[in-house]
C-alpha cells in the first residue's frame, strides 16, 4: 500500500512537472505590462486612422496641404490650432490625419522600447521593430504621395494601412494573458475534459479568410483609386468580382464558425462569430457605397425611391457610408487575423502539451 502511494505521488509529480515549468515560463514572459499596454494603444489609435485616412479620399481632400513633411511651411505640430480647427475641412481632416499618424509613431517607439526592456521575447522586440518600420514607411508612402502628386502611390498606401493594422492586432495578442499556455490549456478544457483538448480546427480557413479579406481590400483599391487609364470594361470586371468574393467570403465565414464552434473554445468561435456579422454589414455598405457613388444598380432599381434618387455632392450621411465600408475592411482583416494567430497557438500549446504528457 505504501509502495502504491509512492508510485501515485511520483507519477502525480511527473504530471504536473509540465505545469511548473509551464508557470515558470509564463513568469519569465511578463516581466512588464508596459508592451501589452502600448500595443492595446496602437490598434485604438490605427482604426481612427484608417477611417481618418478614409474620409480623406472620401473628400478628395489628399492634396488640401500641398506640402509634406510640414503643413504649410510650419512645423507639423507647430501649425496654428485655431487655423486647423476652424479653417477648411479638407484640411482639417488632412492635417488631422499627419497628427494622428505621427501619435501611431510615438507609441511605435515607446512599444519597441518596452518590449526591448519588459519582455524576455527576442522575437516580440522584432516585431516591435517592424511595426516601428511600418508606421515610419506608410508615412513616407502619404507624404511621397503628395509631393509626387502620385494616385497610385495613394493605392498603395490604402492598402498597406490595413496591413499595418494586422501587425498591430498581432502584437496585441501576443502580449495578453490569453497568450500563455496556461491561460490557451484553459480556454481548451485541459483539466476538465481532455477529450475536448485534441479538437483542433486546422489552419487552412483562417488563414484563407485573411488572404481574401487583404484581396478584398486591394480590389477596393482599384475601385477607389480608379486610374484613368482603366477602361470602363475593367472597372465594372473589377467591381463585379470584389461583390462575388465578399459573397464567398462571408459563406466562408460561416463555415469557419462553424468549425471554431465545435471545439468549444470561445477565444476562437467569438472572434469568427464577429467575422460573420462584420461581413454582413460589410455588404450592405458597399451596397450604400455604390449606390452613393454611381445610383442604384440595375438589380435594386425596383426599391421604393430609387427612381428619384439623384447623385449629388456627399453629404455627412454619404461620406460615413462610404469612409465606413473602408474602416470596416480593415476591421474584417483585423479579425480574420485574430482568429489565425490565436488557432496557431493554441495548435502549438497542445501539440506541446500532449507531447510532454505522453512522455
Amino acid at each position: 500500500m505504501a509502495a502504491s502511494t509512492t508510485h501515485d505521488k511520483t507519477t502525480a509529480g511527473a504530471y504536473e512537472a509540465p505545469e511548473t515549468e509551464l508557470a515558470s515560463s509564463n513568469a519569465m514572459t511578463k516581466t512588464s505590462p508596459w508592451p501589452r499596454r502600448l500595443a492595446v494603444v496602437l490598434v485604438v489609435l490605427v482604426w481612427p486612422l484608417i477611417w481618418v485616412g478614409g474620409l480623406v479620399t472620401t473628400y478628395d481632400a489628399g492634396m488640401s496641404v500641398p506640402d509634406w513633411p510640414g503643413t504649410y511651411g510650419y512645423n507639423l505640430f507647430l501649425y496654428p490650432l485655431s487655423t486647423w480647427l476652424l479653417g477648411p475641412f479638407d484640411l482639417f481632416i488632412e492635417h488631422g490625419h499627419r497628427l494622428l499618424g505621427a501619435l501611431v509613431g510615438f507609441v511605435a517607439i515607446g512599444f519597441l522600447v518596452a518590449s526591448w526592456r519588459g519582455d524576455s521575447r527576442k522575437w516580440l522586440t522584432v516585431l516591435a521593430a517592424g511595426i516601428l518600420v511600418a508606421v515610419i514607411g506608410q508615412g513616407v508612402l502619404g507624404g511621397l504621395r503628395v509631393t509626387m502628386s502620385a494616385r497610385v502611390l495613394a493605392m498603395v498606401h490604402g492598402c498597406t494601412g490595413p496591413a499595418f493594422f494586422a501587425m498591430c492586432v498581432v502584437a496585441a495578442c501576443v502580449t495578453g494573458q490569453r497568450w500563455h499556455r496556461k491561460s490557451v490549456l484553459a480556454s481548451a478544457g485541459v483539466g476538465q475534459s481532455e477529450e475536448g483538448a485534441s479538437v483542433s480546427p486546422r489552419m487552412i480557413l483562417p488563414v484563407l479568410l485573411i488572404a481574401i479579406s487583404y484581396l478584398q481590400i486591394v480590389f477596393g483599391a482599384q475601385l477607389r483609386h480608379a486610374l484613368p487609364s482603366t477602361s470602363p470594361g475593367m472597372f465594372a470586371h473589377t467591381a463585379m468580382t470584389h461583390a462575388a468574393i465578399a459573397l464567398l467570403f462571408w459563406l466562408l465565414a460561416g463555415i469557419t464558425w462553424w468549425r471554431m464552434r465545435g471545439c468549444g473554445d470561445l477565444t476562437l468561435s467569438r472572434p469568427a462569430a464577429g467575422l460573420i456579422c462584420l461581413v454582413a454589414v460589410q455588404i450592405l455598405l458597399g451596397v450604400g457605397t455604390w449606390i452613393v457613388n454611381y445610383g442604384y444598380p440595375p438589380i435594386l432599381e425596383s426599391l421604393p425611391g430609387s427612381g428619384s434618387y439623384r447623385l449629388e455632392s456627399k453629404n455627412l450621411l454619404d461620406a460615413w457610408i462610404v469612409t465606413g465600408h473602408v474602416a470596416t475592411g480593415s476591421l474584417i482583416l483585423a479579425f480574420a487575423t485574430l482568429l489565425t494567430v490565436r488557432l496557431a497557438r493554441r495548435r502549438s500549446v497542445l501539440s506541446t502539451w500532449a507531447h510532454e504528457r505522453d512522455a
